[in-house]
């Protein structure tokens, strides 16, 4: 089984917790609301933070 790096993120617009999984070219987190299909893009900086879960309005 092929480990995939992910964030956690809670969806505040619907209260749902879910894994975002980093995208094919492997420059951003890329995913949707489970609930209502809120898009969401987290890009990847060499500076970025080194927190793995996250909150979004």
């Amino acid at each position: 089984m092929e480990k995939r790096d992910f964030i956690g993120v809670m969806f505040e617009c619907c209260n749902v917790y879910s894994r975002v999984y980093i995208n094919p070219e492997r420059n951003a987190y890329t995913a949707r609301c489970p609930r209502c299909g809120r898009p969401l893009q987290i890009k990847i900086s060499p500076d970025g933070s080194d927190s793995r879960f996250f909150s979004v309005k």
